[in-house]
């Protein structure tokens, strides 16, 4: 047999989509399953004219998924995030918006079965631990994907998913602040680095000369940006104690700037040698965080938190439209404690069925 055939299920979620496999399906061994999510996406060419994927960072992404290790959790959700024009993966970050299709791809595969009317699905997310609670519209066993809620930069409508996180903060660095402080300054810029859902490393627009309201076009082109942009990522993944990040998406850098269309803060999120064509969701929940901590570079961007009570929304304005975070929150003398972060978002299946590998790269199981 010339080729390799690998059951998968093809979902978007939220603003991004990509294949959806059990784990049991793919090579234990993360080599091998490099080279195998590499030549299912296409990776090493800018169209991914060799692959499923649609030459952009929000369509190369991967879901494995399996029954949870964990007691307290159904699901076991292990993302991939699979270059563009380069051969590489990165196991390190979480995908919010890929993880929103993670319940309905669960009940397609089997893994939990569907109530009527709604279901609960848990999912831990393997790369970063956080816990997620996923509740998905089902009914005569299947999920919904009609139906009436809208989401910025999907067109159309869609059966809401609501998703709920925990255990968020301090994801991958241990902290809410990994380097101990609100603000650092980097090659002459203030930063907040943050780490709730992602790490975060998050600059006022200006500093870079910028206004923070580019589309995402406008900013992909400004290489003199990225120039400076990449050295500063860098520079605050070391101070983050992440060590080398080179070839790492995370940190991700962020731009703020003040609302202009009723939202908390304005902001630019970086995938991070692109512009998110929208807004990420774990992404999202870090910028909010930062937006109602007093102290940090959102303060006198963002609105005031300061006498608003648990839960609130805040919401983050992106090329595309506007965000909405629910967080639930408490503070002691001033720190902020994040209980939880919440988002509606959407999800529809797109295609199932067999992706093809060469055999060359993997024979399959035998």
């Amino acid at each position: 047999m010339s080729q390799t055939a690998i059951p998968y299920h093809f979902l978007r979620g939220g603003t991004s989509r990509g294949p959806y496999f059990l784990r049991a399906d793919l090579p234990e061994d993360q080599a091998t399953l490099s080279e195998v999510l590499m030549a299912a996406v296409g990776a090493g060419h800018p169209l991914n004219i060799d692959g499923i994927g649609g030459g952009n960072a929000v369509t190369t992404k991967v879901a494995m998924l399996s029954p949870s290790t964990r007691p307290d959790c159904d699901v076991d959700y292990f993302f991939a995030q699979v270059a563009v024009d380069k051969r590489e993966v990165d196991y390190k970050p979480t995908c919010g918006n890929i993880l929103v299709g993670v319940g309905p791809a669960a009940i397609e595969k089997g893994l939990v079965r569907a109530l009527d009317g709604e279901t609960l699905v848990r999912i831990h997310a393997v790369n970063t631990g956080a816990i997620v609670d996923a509740h998905v519209k089902t009914s005569g066993g299947v999920p919904h994907y009609e139906g009436a809620f809208e989401i910025a930069g999907v067109p159309g409508s869609a059966a809401p998913i609501r998703l709920s996180f925990r255990e968020t903060v301090g994801s991958v660095t241990g902290a809410l602040l990994p380097t101990g402080n609100l603000k650092d300054v980097i090659d002459g810029i203030e930063v907040t680095c943050m780490d709730v859902a992602m790490p975060v490393v998050m600059a006022r627009a200006e500093a870079f000369g910028l206004t923070g309201y580019e589309s995402q076009k406008e900013l992909d082109e400004n290489k003199a940006f990225f120039e400076r942009a990449e050295p500063l990522r860098l520079k605050a993944g070391e101070l983050m104690g992440m060590g080398d990040v080179s070839k790492s998406v995370t940190p991700k850098l962020t731009l703020l700037a003040k609302p202009r269309n009723g939202g908390a803060i304005s902001a630019r999120y970086f995938m991070p040698w692109s512009c998110h064509p929208s807004m990420a969701v774990t992404g999202a929940q870090c910028i909010a965080a930062c937006a109602m901590l007093p102290g940090t570079v959102a303060e006198g961007l963002a609105v005031n938190f300061s006498d608003q009570p648990s839960p609130c929304t805040v919401g983050i304005e992106h090329p595309t439209g506007t965000f909405e975070v629910v967080v639930d929150f408490s503070r002691d003398k001033g720190e902020l404690n994040i209980i939880s972060a919440g988002v509606v978002r959407t999800a529809r299946l797109l295609a199932r069925g067999e992706v093809l590998v060469p055999a060359s790269v993997w024979p399959g199981r035998t």
